[in-house]
C-alpha cells in the first residue's frame, strides 16, 4: 500500500510539473515572435513525452498487478525464499540460487505467462531491473496472446 501511494504522489507532482511547465510553453507561444514560439514549441514536447512516459507506466504497472492478483488467486505467486542480511537487503548469493530455480523453470515453459512473472520477480530480487521489466513484459503479452517482445 505504502509503495502506491508513493507512486500516486509522484505521479501527481509529475502531472503537476507538466502542467506548470505546458503553462509557460502556451504563454511563450502566445507571445507571438518567431523566437518564443520556437521555444514555447520546445517546452511544449518535454510535458508531452513526460505524460506518455508516466501513462505507459502506470499502464505496465496496472497490468503487472493484475497479473499478480491473478496469479495469488491461483496459488502460484513466488514465495519468499530469500535470505537477507542483517540490514534486511537480499543475500546475492540467495537471490542468484532462486534465479537459476526461475530460469530453469522458464525454460522448461517458455510460453506460460506464470513462468515469466516468476522470472521477473526474480530478476527483480537479484537488482537486476532492466530485466525484470523485460521478463515481466513478455508475462504481459504472453498472458493477453500478444506477440512477444525481442529479447
Amino acid at each position: 500500500m505504502r509503495a502506491k501511494i508513493t507512486y500516486l504522489v509522484t505521479a501527481a507532482v509529475l502531472v503537476f510539473y507538466f502542467l506548470l511547465v505546458g503553462s509557460r510553453g502556451v504563454m511563450l507561444i502566445q507571445s507571438g515572435t518567431l523566437v518564443t514560439v520556437t521555444f514555447g514549441i520546445a517546452v511544449l514536447i518535454l510535458p508531452v513525452i513526460g505524460l506518455w512516459f508516466l501513462w505507459k507506466n502506470t499502464q505496465f504497472v496496472r497490468r503487472a498487478n493484475q497479473l499478480a492478483s491473478e496469479l495469488d488467486a491461483e496459488g502460484g505467486l513466488p514465495v519468499d525464499e530469500l535470505k537477507r542480511t542483517p540490514s534486511g537487503r537480499i543475500d546475492r548469493d540467495s537471490a542468484d540460487e532462486v534465479f537459476a530455480r526461475r530460469k530453469a523453470e522458464t525454460e522448461a515453459a517458455p510460453d506460460d505467462w506464470r513462468t515469466w512473472f516468476r522470472l521477473a520477480v526474480a530478476y527483480h530480487d537479484a537488482r537486476d531491473t532492466p530485466r525484470a521489466r523485460q521478463a515481466m513484459q513478455r508475462a504481459i503479452a504472453l498472458h493477453d496472446g500478444r506477440p512477444v517482445p525481442a529479447a
